[in-house]
């Protein structure tokens, strides 16, 4: 298709390449092998299907929005062994050691947005940028769920917005006084409806964030939202540090309880890989079909 510039395949056919070797086909219905179509009446030879596998993971984030009109959505815990992400009173600097952390400013970088829900926007008040050398640039969209706009003005998300892009996702029966304020900071509203119980329809919010662009998206926490993406069956990744300590039956949970009655309906995951990050553990998971 003819978009912001015009298809390679017409370039490669007038340059007369004899053999073109295509590891996936574009799954954009514009597109979706018409390029190819058209190489083949060029007379050239194509062969599809050369590193399927690695090129799908290379594009993963691309082929979601394109085919389930949403970001690739990875929810990154960092917990102890038994689970928790805070003590029972909130502390939770540091669970993980410093190279787990870094790993998670590198995890950054490599996302287009990542989101947290208001409680933990509130509560850790964090700037949510890549601070590795060299890589500040690279820092991604910062996205906070909040359907009541809570967030403070002078919160750390907030009066960085014009330098780092910052948006909202939000009801559309909000205080129009506090829509304005928060506008005027250079935050950007994401309205979507409300689901059951009065909750945002997080299904529909990311659907927002596919729309604007976003192909992969980082989820960072709390224990609320991270349990609301599961319960709706939005979490295609885990990305788990773990730490060797342990904080007991009274400390925060990675999630929170999502209303799971039988083993059966659980959510399941597979092991993509295990690694050992400092003095830490980071494991992969992949969300079953």
């Amino acid at each position: 298709h003819h978009g912001a510039t015009p298809p390679c395949a017409e370039a490669l056919a007038a340059a007369g390449i004899a053999r073109a070797v295509v590891a996936l086909q574009d799954p954009d219905p514009r597109v979706d092998g018409r390029g190819l179509a058209a190489l083949r009446r060029a007379g050239v030879a194509v062969e599809l299907g050369t590193c399927w596998d690695e090129a799908t993971e290379l594009n993963a984030g691309f082929v979601s929005r394109i085919t389930r009109g949403r970001p690739l959505t990875t929810l990154k815990l960092a917990t102890t062994l038994d689970g928790r992400i805070a003590t029972h009173s909130g502390e939770s600097r540091w669970i993980t050691g410093p190279a787990a952390r870094a790993r998670a400013h590198l995890m950054r970088a490599q996302s287009d947005a990542v989101l947290v829900g208001a409680g933990t926007a509130i509560t850790d008040d964090p700037e949510l940028s890549c601070r590795l050398p060299g890589l500040g640039d690279r820092s991604p969209v910062r996205v906070v769920v909040d359907g009541r706009l809570r967030l403070s003005l002078t919160s750390q998300l907030v009066s960085t917005a014009r330098r780092q892009p910052t948006w909202l996702i939000t009801a559309p029966d909000t205080d129009r006084a506090r829509r304005r304020a928060l506008v005027d900071c250079g935050v950007e509203l994401i309205e979507v409806a409300r689901a059951g119980a009065g909750k945002l329809d997080l299904a529909e919010g990311l659907k927002a964030l596919a729309g604007r662009g976003i192909t992969r998206l980082l989820v960072e926490g709390g224990g609320r939202i991270a349990a609301a993406l599961i319960r709706a069956e939005l979490v295609d990744r885990l990305a788990w540090f773990r730490a060797p300590k342990l904080v007991g039956g009274d400390g925060r949970p990675a999630a929170a309880a999502f209303g799971l009655d039988q083993l059966a309906a659980a959510p399941s995951f597979r092991r993509l890989a295990t690694e050992a990050v400092g003095e830490d553990l980071l494991e992969t998971y992949a969300r079953q079909a």
